[in-house]
């Protein structure tokens, strides 16, 4: 064989391998489609487009190595936050207001709230009855223990007093009628009798005119000492329920936990705003009282001396006039 026929033989052998080889191999390069122009001069003769790429299977695990886990579904970020406000917005009142906290309150802190409402309201009207009672009382009692003090005979204060009403027309006219009662044996025996017998009287009128002007006081005296306790015990049951809403919701939020907290402070914030008025307007009372039986004390001194008085310039008759007799 010549030289020239060798070397044909050896180029078609290694054209039939590499063609085999390229048929074993996978296409990843770019497919190139030609297409046609009409005109060479006015587009191009090839068009190029890329063809999709062969996915690549995962290389096996080797010996050493760990399975591949199969990819998780990606949890969505906004479901624990969407849960926890929809927790939230069940326990949470819409309102904070002291109206809308009272609203959203428990049956208990309900009746608990009015309950000392109704007290305080007790508390201002006694205070503006009580009051308008001792300004007119304090008025009278001044007028009579005047007009007591500026007569000369127990008749000329029964006078100037007339038929008004209050104590102290009432200690002149008990004053009088005790003297006409015992008018009869002053003539036989000493005035002392019927000075200790008017001023019996005299003490029975003041006591129960200061009895009647303290009258309505003692509420007061309850809504004062009763009043924190029961708005304390509307926070003990608040926050009892405040605490059963957290273990339900199961979160220890702030904005969970505070509005339960502050409807039931409400309560005892209530039975203050009722409780401290009550103390201070009783001791208001306690002194103005005080200070009207002292002008009550003032016009009774003055009754009895003018019985002392009376007494005095009686006629007793003498003891020659009896024995002629």
């Amino acid at each position: 064989m010549s030289r020239n026929g060798l070397l044909a033989a050896l180029a078609a052998v290694m054209l039939s391998a590499g063609s085999a080889a390229a048929q074993e191999r996978p296409n990843t390069q770019p497919r190139v489609t030609t297409v046609p122009a009409a005109d060479p001069q006015s587009a191009p003769n090839v068009v190029e487009q890329p063809a999709p790429a062969a996915p690549v299977p995962p290389a096996p695990p080797t010996a050493g190595q760990a399975a591949p886990t199969a990819p998780q579904p990606a949890t969505q970020p906004g479901a624990s936050a969407q849960a926890e406000p929809s927790a939230i917005s069940l326990t949470l009142p819409h309102d904070l207001s002291p109206w809308g906290m009272f609203m959203a309150a428990d049956i208990i802190v309900k009746a608990v709230m009015i309950g000392l409402a109704f007290a305080s309201l007790v508390t201002w009207t006694v205070w503006l009855a009580k009051s308008l009672e001792i300004l007119f009382g304090k008025l009278g009692a001044r007028r009579a223990a005047r007009a007591i003090g500026n007569a000369a005979t127990l008749r000329q204060a029964g006078r100037a007093l007339g038929d008004s009403g209050g104590p102290g027309a009432l200690l002149v006219r008990a004053a009088e009628e005790e003297t006409a009662l015992s008018a009869g044996a002053l003539g036989h025996v000493t005035g002392d009798g019927l000075k200790e017998r008017v001023t019996s009287r005299l003490s029975r009128i003041e006591a129960a005119a200061a009895r009647r002007m303290s009258r309505g006081t003692g509420v007061l005296a309850t809504i004062g000492s009763t009043a924190p306790f029961v708005g304390l015990f509307g926070t003990v049951w608040g926050i009892m329920n405040a605490f059963i809403g957290i273990s339900q919701a199961q979160t220890t939020n702030l904005a969970v936990v505070a509005p339960g907290i502050a409807e039931a402070l409400l309560a005892t914030a209530m039975g203050l705003v009722a409780a401290i008025p009550a103390v201070v307007i009783y001791n208001l009372f306690a002194r103005s009282i005080a200070g009207y039986r002292q002008i009550l004390a003032d016009a009774s001194a003055g009754v009895e001396r003018l019985v002392s008085r009376d007494l005095d310039f009686r006629t007793v008759p003498q003891a020659p006039a009896l024995a002629a007799e």
